[in-house]
């Protein structure tokens, strides 16, 4: 996937309204300031299409931005740890679920999990409810411009070892760029198997 033209198309707050127009979805999710928004942006190769924040928990709706005229990518609300009061951020994760079930357009979802820190029990959970569900997915690894060159690799196999999955499905990325390829390549092969 070579990509030549992202823009923000819109965002829904309720579980019930989430967008079903026939195409194509990709979504991101992960704990709350996993990088998100930064992935979206080096992916798309456009600093300013998603919004990017220090503070966690910033993205509080599931939000689309339409790839090529043909493919949305879907920013997830962050689970976990967020500076909001708790009724705001269930509310948050009650966009999740009714996004991620029974999604006739969703062809992968992009777990998101920080190189530098040990999956924790939402990461498990989400784990666990993406198996049950039987929703194609693939780990990202985020920021890794964080680590040497050398730390990388190794750190994407602990990675993979400790939450259960092979090492080819862990793609280690940042900010800057790395892994945009590999990533893109294999969005390619779930959008040509629909």
């Amino acid at each position: 996937m070579k990509i030549v033209y992202s823009n923000f198309v819109t965002s829904v707050a309720d579980g019930q309204n989430v967008l079903h127009d026939g195409k194509p979805q990709i979504a991101f999710v992960g704990r709350s300031n996993v990088g998100k928004s930064s992935l979206l942006n080096a992916l798309a190769g456009n600093k300013k299409l998603a919004r990017t924040s220090s503070t966690p928990g910033r993205t509080r709706m599931v939000n689309y931005f339409l790839i090529n005229g043909s493919v949305y990518f879907v920013d997830l609300p962050g689970y976990g740890y967020a500076k909001a009061a708790k009724t705001l951020v269930e509310s948050w994760q009650s966009l999740i679920e009714p996004y991620l079930v029974d999604n006739r357009d969703l062809k992968l979802t992009c777990l998101l999990m920080d190189i530098r820190r040990v999956p924790n029990a939402d990461d498990r959970q989400m784990i666990m409810f993406l198996n049950y569900y039987r929703i194609p997915y693939i780990i990202i690894a985020t920021k890794c411009d964080k680590l040497s060159k050398s730390a990388i690799k190794p750190a994407c196999r602990k990675l993979a070892h400790a939450i259960g999955v092979g090492d080819e499905n862990v793609y280690p990325s940042s900010s800057s760029g790395l892994g945009k390829e590999k990533i893109l390549e294999k969005f390619d092969q779930f959008l040509k198997n629909e």
